[in-house]
């Protein structure tokens, strides 16, 4: 089975191949690019059985290798974000993995592969529309309780949510600060992506309360809030593509 994977990140691309290459020993890894240029080049001279696509692409979504040409390779489409449209692609393609890929789901992904049906060609040219059809709506006010009142706050109010021991605490742009009903990962789910971003496993913040980021290594960020932060906030290096995606919208 010849296999291509499109990839940006490079332990990502890493990671990837090896798993594959343990689960059948017959797989052949074609090549591996990170960018939409260089797969519309490549697929425009080449054919494989089977392509693992990640949604974002060192100079654009992939989606836009689409409009340049025509592939009727079957895709599984792998990203570290979720807030895609899951049933377009789950009829669009082979199937979707989330990043960090766990085996056992590449395993039946693999699967899938196999017992898909040769003679049907894969149509993507309308995913990317269909993507954008299914928006999602986001939560636009939190419930927060002070002794016996009970508040509703607007997501705008809101500056940063912090993770702290077994509590999660949202902070408003004035300083005060509420316990939550809510776990970070839940709040990633009902959260505008827009606005709000998950900096690390302890803080999902408002881009109108950055106050400062500082560089600390090639790939690694420190980021200032306010209201001030009791600690450091550190955008890891598995992050920082997505942070900077999300700096530039």
């Amino acid at each position: 089975m010849k296999v291509l994977i499109v990839e940006d990140e490079k332990h990502a691309r890493e990671n990837l191949e090896a798993s594959l290459l343990e689960i059948d020993s017959s797989i052949t890894i074609q090549a591996k690019l990170e960018s939409v240029k260089r797969t519309v080049e490549w697929l425009q001279q080449n054919e494989t059985d089977l392509i693992f696509l990640d949604i974002h692409l060192a100079d654009d979504l992939s989606f836009k290798i689409f409009d340049q040409i025509e592939v009727t390779t079957p895709i599984i489409f792998t990203t570290a974000y979720d807030k895609y449209a899951l049933k377009a692609f789950k009829v669009n393609s082979i199937d979707y993995l989330l990043k960090p890929i766990d085996k056992e789901d590449l395993v039946q992904s693999i699967e899938k592969f196999k017992s898909f049906p040769k003679s049907i060609k894969m149509d993507y040219g309308q995913l990317q529309d269909l993507v954008k059809a299914e928006k999602k709506e986001y939560q636009k006010r939190f419930i927060v309780n002070r002794g016996s009142r009970i508040m509703s706050i607007k997501t705008e109010q809101i500056a940063y949510f912090e993770g702290e021991d077994r509590y999660v605490y949202l902070t408003k742009m004035d300083g005060t600060r509420y316990i939550v009903d809510y776990k970070l990962s839940d709040l990633e789910e009902i959260l505008d992506p827009k606005p709000f971003f998950k900096l690390n496993r302890s803080f999902i913040a408002n881009f109108e309360a950055l106050n400062g980021i500082t560089t600390l290594s090639k790939s690694r960020f420190k980021v200032d809030l306010k209201p001030e932060a009791s600690r450091d906030i550190i955008v890891s290096s598995a992050n920082a593509k997505h942070f900077k995606a999300w700096l530039n919208q």
